[in-house]
């Protein structure tokens, strides 16, 4: 058994004590309604649905409390062997573009990684802990199919003019975790704007072959070593599956 038929045995059968429990509140107000009016028949008969339906629940509870099918070991021995392929082979049918590299999964724009003793998966810098496949899934394909927010030249406008307030007079090289800091000033922002949307908004710039602003500012965007795992730095999946990383980036020519 997979994960996702695990998770399916176990909403199954949470669902089957609801139907009963709703059930089982139904006759309960019948009860209440018979004791309220009196009728001592009603109030007889309720009581025996009552008696039927409590051993139906706790049946239905048991089976649910052993409906998934994983003990504690067997579920991180399955992220660590077997979920990753779960994931591949969903992915056809879900619409999503997903491949392995180098150990590791690589869906645009994220890298994704199975964090086996987290009982998660990391999606570039972002822990997920809802882990059936079919949901993470739709995710992915939610952000593959998802427009970029920025049309290009508008976006490498606002890159300039956030570059302006950051460097003021100095000019010179700027890390893009000041330039996405100015761009998330206001408040809940960086919940609408997320580092992803930021990175893929960066690639999707660096590929257009739009190079410099309308005012004539050419834009570059410099690598530096040593920042391939630092939180200032922005890292893309491209649809080919090269990881793009940006850290920094500098305007000359027409820079303030």
């Amino acid at each position: 058994m997979n994960f996702e038929q695990g998770f399916a045995e176990v909403e199954r059968a949470a669902s089957g004590v609801v139907r009963t429990a709703t059930i089982l509140t139904s006759v309960a107000k019948e009860m209440i309604r018979a004791a309220r009016e009196g009728e001592i028949a009603g109030i007889g008969k309720s009581a025996l649905k009552l008696g039927s339906l409590a051993e139906t629940v706790l049946q239905e509870v048991s089976n649910t409390r052993s409906a998934w099918p994983f003990a504690a070991d067997n579920e991180e021995r399955y992220l660590k062997e077997q979920y990753a392929d779960e994931l591949l082979r969903g992915a056809e049918g879900a619409g999503v573009k997903i491949q392995r590299h180098d150990g590791q999964l690589i869906a645009y724009p994220f890298i994704v990684r199975v964090l086996a003793a987290e009982r998660a998966v990391q999606l570039n810098r972002t822990r997920v802990y809802k882990l059936r496949p079919t949901k993470v899934l739709a995710k992915l394909k939610a952000a593959q199919t998802k427009k970029s927010r920025a049309n290009v030249q508008p976006f490498l406008e606002a890159l300039y003019s956030a570059y302006a307030l950051v460097s003021g007079s100095d000019g010179g090289t700027v890390t893009l975790a000041k330039i996405y800091r100015a761009f998330t000033l206001l408040p809940n922002s960086s919940v609408d704007y997320g580092r992803d949307d930021f990175a893929r908004d960066l690639l999707t710039l660096d590929r257009s072959g739009i190079t410099e602003t309308k005012s004539g500012a050419r834009f570059s965007l410099p690598a530096s070593t040593g920042t391939k795992d630092s939180r200032d730095t922005f890292a893309c999946v491209a649809p080919d599956g090269e990881v793009v990383t940006y850290y920094a980036i500098k305007f000359t020519s027409g820079a303030p």
